[in-house]
């Protein structure tokens, strides 16, 4: 077993980089041939994305300038750049802001909050309305925005809870939110999920010393019944991960709230705006765990470490 995922070889950079792209594009592509998209489609997210990166590092350049740099950068032809530019440009004029998951937020709450829970620590089965601890008490926790049974509605259509409506009761279909039928949220849940992990694996490799925490195991030679024993214990230590993360970052976010309006209402109080050092920028955080068992005769399965 080795730390980390193993080299078939100790390639030069230009080698490493190469192979760790045609890594990264192999699974893309199957996705894209399993819904159908062409090579034209995928060409032009591709220089969108080359041109969008190459425009956020030259931001302090006027626009004409910034043009030829970012041709010189990536390779393409300044009138494509202008085109691709402003396409950025309305594209992210129209770009939605992000919206809470209130299903997953709701899913995590019934997971983890002890009032929620049966003695063994598994998510209760709630009686639908009524005081706390119900289902309308739970979702009221989470907003008042959106009536409980519109909530409950979505939790039902995404597989994830059932009602019994003889006993007026709510239960938890499972133990991880991942949403059955729905191709549109795992959709959007494969570019959240991977689409950070690769930003934080990138910021490693391209800043001096490593800034996010990423850590992986690997190993080789292991029957289908000791991946499933793997599986199980896996499943089991995530939960454990969860139930002690998500009320830590909840404890966390409701402090860094009421510091923040606290700062707002000193400052309104004074006249004049917060203070940074009080009221500084908001950060983000996706903490996940991810698993991958397959045939080592895969096209893409890691050589075994030499």
């Amino acid at each position: 077993m080795s730390p980390t995922d193993p080299a078939a070889a100790h390639p030069g950079p230009a080698d490493a980089l190469a192979e760790a792209l045609r890594r990264l594009l192999g699974p893309l592509a199957r996705l894209a041939l399993a819904r159908g998209v062409t090579h034209a489609t995928l060409d032009e997210l591709v220089k969108l994305a080359l041109v969008d990166a190459a425009d956020r590092q030259h931001a302090e350049l006027p626009p004409h300038r910034r043009v030829s740099r970012i041709s010189t950068a990536t390779g393409i032809h300044r009138r494509e750049v202008t085109r691709l530019v402003g396409a950025l440009r309305e594209g992210g004029a129209r770009q939605p802001p992000p919206q809470r998951s209130l299903a997953s937020e709701l899913f995590a709450h019934w997971r983890t909050q002890r009032d929620y829970c049966d003695r063994r620590g598994s998510p209760a089965e709630l009686p639908r309305q009524g005081p706390a601890p119900s289902f309308e008490s739970l979702a009221q926790a989470i907003t008042r925005d959106v009536h409980p049974r519109s909530l409950l509605d979505e939790l039902q259509r995404l597989g994830l809870a059932a009602h019994d409506t003889g006993r007026d009761t709510v239960r938890l279909l499972r133990e991880d939110f991942v949403p059955s039928g729905d191709s549109r949220r795992m959709l959007r849940a494969l570019g959240n999920n991977v689409g950070d992990h690769l930003e934080a694996a990138v910021d490693n490799v391209l800043a001096e010393a490593p800034r996010h925490f990423e850590q992986a195991v690997f190993a080789g030679g292991l029957s289908r019944e000791s991946v499933a024993e793997l599986d199980r214990l896996l499943r089991a230590r995530w939960s454990e991960l969860v139930d002690a993360l998500v009320p830590a970052l909840e404890q966390l976010v409701a402090r860094d709230a009421a510091a923040a309006q606290a700062a707002d209402q000193q400052a309104a109080s004074q006249g004049g705006p917060a203070d940074p050092s009080i009221h500084p920028a908001r950060q983000r955080v996706r903490l996940g765990l991810y698993a991958l068992a397959q045939d080592e005769s895969a096209p893409d399965a890691p050589e075994p470490p030499r």
